[in-house]
């Protein structure tokens, strides 16, 4: 049975989605309706949303699957780990990845989540 939003796939959805891009804009005004279906095994953080689209309008982002955001993520040193992506499906938020690039610095959520909000 699918999640209610965790706060800390909310938090990364709001630092990724937010500005005035009018993609992010419809994008946002999915999130109260999302539910996280599944996550990644591995521990990274990645999360695959349910979404009841009768709920919401398909965001202008084309048709198909398409990264919608991202944003790589820098520690304090200046290293650069890994990203974060959102990806939609014909306008509507499919699922939040998280990327690692390094062997040296786990690359998870929570790090995403850190790292992105100050």
């Amino acid at each position: 049975m699918p999640e209610v939003l965790p706060a800390d796939v909310a938090d990364v959805l709001g630092v990724l989605l937010g500005g005035e891009d009018p993609v992010h804009a419809a994008l946002r005004a999915h999130v109260p309706h999302l539910r996280v279906r599944d996550r990644c095994t591995c521990g990274c953080g990645t999360a695959y949303f349910d979404l009841d689209r009768n709920l919401v309008s398909p965001a202008p982002s084309g048709s198909g699957t398409v990264v919608a955001a991202e944003a790589q993520i820098v520690t304090a040193d200046g290293e650069c780990p890994g990203e974060v992506l959102v990806f939609a499906q014909s306008g509507y938020l499919a699922w939040l990845e998280i990327c690692s690039w390094s062997d040296d610095i786990e690359v998870t959520l929570a790090l995403a989540r850190q790292l992105l909000q100050r």
